[in-house]
């Protein structure tokens, strides 16, 4: 029987890593299936091999387009 807890992912792309932390821990920009469930931009701390991650936060095509218009109004200010 499977652990009800059990979380599946696959990274489907890599963008980038954002920084680097402690215990070579760094923040990362990815394309994220979560629970075989269709990816999205998924913004979060994972461990150098990628067997532990930390919080994040997920968000679809929608939600990301806003990110990006509202990161342009901020950095143009």
């Amino acid at each position: 029987m499977e652990d009800a807890r059990e979380i599946k992912f696959e990274i489907v792309r890599k963008f980038g890593v954002l920084s680097e932390g402690s215990r070579n821990w760094r923040k990362e920009i990815n394309l994220v299936s979560w629970n075989d469930r269709e990816p999205k931009i998924d913004i979060r701390d994972w461990a150098e091999d990628h067997t532990r991650m930390g919080k994040g936060i997920t968000l679809n095509r929608d939600e990301a387009a806003r990110l990006y218009e509202f990161l342009g109004t901020f950095l143009q200010s």
